[in-house]
């Protein structure tokens, strides 16, 4: 009985043996057959890859053969373009008188070269000739120059002001400047100047919307704060208050403003080396009747009436 139990388990541990043999090379054989499957399929893609790449490099190909096909057939539209712009240019030279010179080492067309005009040298010696036998002009005498009086200086007074009524349009806090407004006044002329001007303190804003006043005109335009000012409102002032010039009822925007005893006859630009204005501004102020003046002439627009303060009396105008 030991001995059936003894060959049983050999046989047992035989058995366990080959069946573990076996499943090895089983799991050997299908990881053998997952490689190879791997190595082909990597080769397909490889093959693969190199099929686009050629398909793609002959497509860049027929690409830029297309491209310089077009670019010849544009540049050679193009140069037939410029030859025939040159031959209009050409021709209308020639009918303008323009001579035509060839370029050296270039075909030029005869035709519209100018030839030079045939001398007939018969007439030209007769002409020579008979410039010869005519007698010598008398030389006449010169005259001297009439030296030119210098123009006088026109007299430094209230006529050199271009003074005029004005009429804003609007206005606007200067934005880097808190004393001063920035106004467009109508002072007829095609566009509305500018004008920058130290009111803040003294009028309110709603004050200077659509309201008429006197201008000075012809001050060199002068910066302030980034904005260039192109003309000056007239004020009466005192320590007290600034007050706006009153121009009469009916003014026009752009109507001269005159000083009767002086003529008008204002510079386009006063010159400031000249400081005509400041020479001005001492005999500018208002009289008793609240009257712009110069001196003892009032402002006044002809046919109109006068340039008036609303309360300053005899204080200075500026």
């Amino acid at each position: 009985m030991s001995h059936l139990l003894h060959f049983y388990n050999i046989f047992r541990t035989i058995t366990c043996r080959m069946s573990a043999k076996s499943s090895i090379e089983i799991i050997q054989e299908g990881t053998q057959t997952s490689l190879g499957l791997i190595q082909q399929n990597t080769q397909t893609i490889k093959r693969t890859i190199d099929t686009l790449t050629n398909e793609l490099n002959e497509l860049n190909k027929e690409y830029n053969i297309l491209v310089s096909k077009q670019l010849r057939e544009e540049n050679t539209q193009l140069l037939a373009a410029v030859e025939e712009a040159k031959k209009k240019l050409v021709n209308l030279e020639v009918q303008n008188g323009v001579k035509q010179i060839p370029i050296p080492n270039q075909t030029v067309n005869a035709s519209v070269i100018e030839q030079p005009p045939s001398v007939d040298t018969e007439s030209v010696g007769q002409d020579a000739s008979a410039a010869k036998e005519k007698p010598k002009k008398e030389k006449k005498e010169k005259k001297p120059k009439e030296q030119k009086e210098p123009v006088g200086e026109l007299p430094v007074d209230v006529g050199r002001l271009d003074l005029r009524i004005g009429k804003v349009l609007d206005v606007q806090r200067h934005p880097d400047a808190d004393s001063l407004y920035v106004l467009k006044i109508n002072v007829g002329e095609e566009k509305p100047r500018t004008v920058c001007s130290g009111l803040v303190k003294h009028i309110p804003i709603d004050d200077l919307k659509d309201k008429a006043l006197v201008v000075l005109c012809n001050l060199k335009p002068v910066k302030m704060r980034g904005i260039i000012s192109e003309a000056m409102v007239m004020c009466a002032s005192s320590e007290q208050r600034v007050e706006t010039l009153i121009p009469p009822e009916n003014s026009v925007a752009g109507e001269p403003v005159h000083c009767e005893g002086f003529t008008r006859q204002s510079d386009s630009i006063m010159n400031p080396k000249k400081k005509i204005f400041e020479t001005v501004s001492p005999d500018l102020h208002t009289n008793d009747n609240l009257q712009a003046c110069y001196k003892n002439s009032p402002f006044l627009v002809f046919g109109k009436g006068f340039c008036l303060s609303r309360s300053l009396k005899n204080v200075p105008v500026k």
